[in-house]
């Protein structure tokens, strides 16, 4: 019976011994600067990331660094970075979207444990004014009357232009070439001059140029109307019932982060985000906060890597 206590106490000492480790982690953390991962300077995640480092550094009371690597080795520098809460990672939706199309190291819903979804950048479908085409609806039915003739140029292969249209394409079940292109301001340019039908752009892009008379937007992939594409109706409203599509942003730390300095990081990153300045920042850049629990966020990655993938593995699309 003396054995049967002993074990048992101790055994309630060492949970609560663990517990007390990581309340205490959390609680004193951050006590060194923290490094924040994500693709080369001038990007889109980098301009999210030296953002959300800005706003952080004060309250947190540490540096946030950001260590700018090529974009493919990321998730493989976060994932097998300590658990502590000073590796973290910016990253978007490639991050479990390129698991479908390429091999890869890690595992996106294994290795990285979500803080809060950032922002979300939806993109508008732009056409070339002399395609007679003037909403979604139209478009579809010109590309069902002419199945192949109709292009759209994109970015590289699993880019959100790329693979926006790509969702167009097998929701509709209509036939339109791809052109790819290394750039989408090549791919504007191109538009623009009328050697290519259509394009998914990204809002600040399609209003310069549609406000121009260069191009017409027929719609806005995100799920609901949005103020980055005033008076523009959703895909899905216009002619293709459930379409939705967006690159997403988030932050992440490697897996087993203790959910103490989880939560601590959500709850400042979350406060970051819906600041004005902030706010007003990433609105210009074509995107739109959003600041999510990390329940939240993993059920939008989830729900993406779902609908998504199925899309990629049916279409057959594979890294080039």
């Amino acid at each position: 019976m003396m054995i049967r206590r002993s074990l048992a106490a101790g055994m309630i000492a060492g949970v609560m011994a663990i517990n007390a480790t990581g309340m205490v982690r959390g609680q004193d953390y951050p006590r060194k600067p923290i490094r924040v991962v994500t693709s080369p300077t001038g990007g889109g995640l980098d301009f999210i990331a030296r953002t959300m480092a800005q706003g952080l550094s004060g309250p947190m009371g540490q540096q946030f660094i950001i260590d700018n690597r090529p974009t493919r080795l990321l998730p493989e520098l976060v994932a097998k970075a300590p658990a502590d809460g000073y590796h973290l990672l910016v990253h978007g939706s490639a991050l479990w979207l390129l698991p479908f199309m390429a091999e890869v190291s890690h595992d996106p819903l294994r290795d990285f444990a979500p803080i809060t979804q950032i922002a979300r950048a939806p993109l508008v479908v732009v056409v070339h004014p002399s395609l007679p085409v003037k909403s979604v609806r139209d478009l579809l039915a010109l590309a069902k009357a002419r199945p192949g003739d109709l292009n759209y140029g994109s970015g590289s292969t699993g880019s959100s232009s790329h693979l926006s249209a790509e969702l167009l394409k097998h929701m509709a079940s209509v036939n339109i070439m791809r052109i790819p292109y290394k750039g989408l301001g090549a791919a504007t340019n191109d538009l623009i001059g009328g050697r290519v039908h259509m394009m998914f752009a990204t809002a600040p892009t399609a209003a310069a140029h549609v406000a121009s008379g260069r191009l017409r937007a027929l719609a806005i992939t995100s799920a609901r109307p949005s103020a980055l594409a005033p008076g523009l109706p959703t895909v899905a409203a216009s002619g293709l019932p459930g379409y939705e599509a967006a690159t997403i942003y988030g932050l992440f730390a490697p897996a087993r982060t203790p959910k103490t300095i989880i939560d601590r990081l959500n709850q400042e990153t979350v406060r970051v985000v819906h600041t004005a300045d902030v706010s007003k920042r990433f609105f210009n850049a074509g995107s739109e906060v959003v600041g999510s629990s990390p329940a939240e966020f993993a059920a939008v990655i989830k729900a993406d890597m779902a609908k998504m993938g199925r899309m990629i593995k049916d279409a057959g699309i594979r890294e080039e």
